[in-house]
Parts: C-alpha cells; structure tokens; sequence
C-alpha cells in the first residue's frame, strides 16, 4: 500500500479547506442577494399600495447609501428609505468620484435603440462626410433649439436628424407642415432657425408629425430640443457645443 507523502496530505487539505471557504462564501454571497432582493421586492410592493394608481413602479433596487433606495417611475428616478414611509426627489451625486448617480442610472434606463428610431420620418442635413450621427426633437418655433441649431453649423462631419414635434402652439403646427411640405425641407428649416426666415407655402402633403408626436411621448420627450446619440443615450436642453462633441467623441 502506498503511502501519501506528507507533504501532499497538506496539500490536499489546504486545497480542500479553501474550496470549503469558498463554496461558503458563494452560499453567503447567495443568501445574502436573495435577502436582498427580498427587501426591495417587499418595498416595491408597499410604495405601489401607497401610490396606488397615481403612478406604476417599474422597480426597486439599493443604492450605496444604506437605507435608501432607488425607485424607477416610468422615466424617473427617486428614492424612498427602507420603511416605504418617505419618497425622495432630487439627485444623488458622490462626491468622492463627482459622478451624478442619478442622472447616470436615467439615462440607463432611458436608453433607446438607435435602430428603432424612423429616420425617414426627420430632416436630414449632412455636414462633411456625415459620418457621426445625432437625432434631435426640436420645435420650429422653440428659441432653445434655434440656439442648438446655429450650434450644429460648427459640427463637422456629422448627419443630424430632426423630428418636427410641435408641441409649443398650432402655429409650431403650420410652421412644421410648410417646412416638411418645401421642395428643399432642409433650406427651409435653415432658413427659418438660423435667419428667421418665415416659411411660406401651403403644406397640404403628409406629413409625419403626428407620428413624431406620438414617438416623442414613447421615448419620454416631454420639451424640445432633445438629443439622441447612436449609443442610446440622451441630452435634453440646448447645451454647450463642447458637450455635444464630448458625446460624439
């Protein structure tokens, strides 16, 4: 009978108790999540008891802060402590690393399918080989996207595309429909964001704005200018060109 050498038999052992440590940690590891997932589940449903019908909860989950937790409605991102007593607005920003955790988690779950969106329903306007892209709601009549506009002259090589919502008056109606209804929609968009030129023309042809419309409301757009990047991602308001860039980049 052979004999197993001394110091193999410490190898075994110390090899078989560190796999024991580990299997144990798995289990805590488990345990731990599924107590976890427990409690956000158990809030989940005592907040929706509370809010009833005036909004649907899409989700709870922890945050880094302990007691407090996320809480994802519709397109919104709040917070509520541990009891479900309280319901927390505003935003959570770490400090040590100046990342706004908030607006970070929104726009995850926010993101969108750059491949969903019906390109053939907006403006195309082409600057330099076109090559990185932007999808924009805007408003003909909205002054934040006249800014952003005559910030996209200084874009280069990138293809912007422009929902027309008019959300602002009926005005912003008969302005989208004779800027979609011109022979060149484009130098007519132009002409009327950066030069105030007023369109003219009848704009009797169909139009996609009521779809436009109907997209906006979908994706949460609730005021133009809106900016979607190819990643999903989103920018709401007229913000600086560096920005812009930053995204694209």
């Amino acid at each position: 009978m052979t004999s197993i050498p001394k110091r193999n038999f410490k190898t075994i052992t110390n090899a078989s108790f560190t796999a024991g440590i580990f299997a144990s940690l798995l289990i805590i590891g488990s345990s731990s999540s599924f107590a976890q997932s427990a409690v956000e589940q158990k809030l989940k449903v005592e907040l929706q008891k509370q809010l009833g019908e005036r909004a649907k909860i899409n989700g709870v989950r922890n945050t880094p802060v302990t007691g407090l937790y996320e809480v994802s409605i519709g397109n919104d991102v709040v917070y509520a402590d541990a009891s479900a007593r309280y319901l927390i607005q505003g935003e959570l920003i770490d400090l040590k690393t100046g990342i706004n955790l908030t607006e970070q988690r929104s726009h995850d779950l926010n993101r969108i399918k750059w491949s969903d969106l019906p390109l053939d329903d907006a403006i195309k306007v082409v600057n330099g080989n076109g090559k990185r892209q932007i999808a924009v709601f805007a408003d003909p009549n909205c002054s934040f996207c006249k800014k952003l506009e005559k910030s996209f002259q200084q874009l280069e090589n990138v293809t912007i595309y422009t929902f027309l919502v008019p959300l602002l008056s009926a005005d912003s109606a008969t302005k989208s429909k004779q800027i979609w209804c011109a022979t060149d929609r484009n130098k007519v968009w132009n002409a009327w964001m950066l030069e105030n030129q007023i369109p003219s023309g009848k704009g009797d042809c169909g139009t996609p704005l009521d779809r436009n419309t109907s997209l906006a409301k979908k994706l949460g757009v609730n005021g133009t200018p809106a900016m979607f990047f190819t990643d999903g991602t989103r920018i709401a308001g007229a913000v600086p060109l560096a920005q812009i860039e930053k995204k694209l980049k």
